[in-house]
């Protein structure tokens, strides 16, 4: 089933200028390089039969090749989980489109299929450990049935393969993208809304839909904790994120301060305490030492209640 982060890469990745973006930041490749992004078109899913439309995350672009009316077919996947029969999927997609490609008379004249680049986008937090060609889920057979063992490979892109020293050089929106996904914190998602604030000047559009897709995976971090109106402005996003930042750095100043406060007077109760002992019981072992320091305080004031009656060091100790 498809869920919230997958759809909101494929809300991004309809877009052509992420798609470039994409070839241009993350697939190495010359010819592909080359071509001419500005002839980019969207293809609708509508070659996926009914018994796949429930599975079918993708997105799929064709751009012109040349002069002609030759196209190279882009078929995007989305993934935030790893997915064992991926290759599997991949081969059944490709057929399903080649198939419709026929029925709608969009193949060369001479009757050749176009060339297609399955790419599987992976942003979940496992590795990725599936096999890239349908081949491998196949065991080795002997003798002539090996030689037809079929073969269809994808190219992976996965975005934790990337670190924050690789993406932060390229002014490029899917690496944004990727930086986004995995912030250092949340004023580093400050810090790249004004980037894209100022790559996107002339293009507004672009602008709203970065900001609806901020929005959504900012709130659907858990960690963060944060609400934000429906909002579809980048500097607006920005300020109210500087709000709350600022709202954690206090909160974390005022838990920084009770548990600087704890911890002190924890160490004054432990050393009260081993003053004691060691006036009581005589010279204490390491591991007593160790076991006061690292006591709650509910412990040592238990501990420091024993004192007087214990008839041994022991019985401070025992849990009663």
């Amino acid at each position: 089933m498809t869920n919230e982060h997958d759809t909101g890469y494929k809300f991004l990745f309809s877009r052509p200028e992420l798609v470039r973006d994409l070839i241009a930041g993350f697939v190495p490749d010359d010819w592909l390089a080359s071509l001419d992004y500005a002839t980019l078109e969207k293809i609708p899913a509508s070659y996926i039969t009914e018994d796949f439309r429930q599975r079918a995350d993708d997105v799929v672009w064709r751009v012109k090749v040349g002069g002609d009316w030759v196209y190279l077919y882009l078929l995007l996947e989305f993934q935030s989980r790893v997915d064992r029969y991926m290759a599997l999927r991949i081969m059944v997609y490709v057929g399903l489109l080649y198939q419709d490609l026929i029925a709608r008379d969009e193949i060369a004249s001479d009757g050749r299929l176009p060339p297609v680049l399955p790419i599987v986008l992976y942003n979940g937090s496992a590795p990725w450990t599936a096999c890239q060609d349908v081949a491998e889920l196949i065991p080795p057979v002997p003798g002539l049935v090996e030689r037809f063992k079929p073969h269809m490979r994808y190219l992976l892109i996965d975005e934790n393969a990337y670190s924050e020293a690789q993406l932060k050089p390229l002014k490029n929106l899917v690496a944004a993208v990727f930086r986004i996904e995995h912030p250092a914190s949340p004023a580093a998602v400050g810090n790249l809304i004004g980037l894209l604030d100022d790559w996107l000047v002339d293009r507004p559009d672009l602008k709203r839909m970065f900001a609806v897709w901020i929005r959504a995976t900012l709130m659907r971090n858990r960690k963060y904790r944060i609400v934000l109106p429906e909002i579809d402005d980048l500097q607006e996003i920005k300020v109210m994120l500087s709000e709350r930042v600022a709202q954690w750095a206090q909160e974390y100043k005022l838990e920084g301060q009770i548990k600087g406060r704890l911890e002190g007077r924890l160490e004054g109760e432990a050393a009260v305490l081993e003053r004691q002992l060691v006036k009581r019981f005589g010279p204490l072992g390491d591991d007593t030492r160790a076991r006061l320091n690292t006591a709650t305080l509910d412990q040592l004031e238990r501990w420091a209640e024993r004192i007087l009656d214990a008839p041994a060091l022991a019985a401070v100790f025992e849990d009663h």
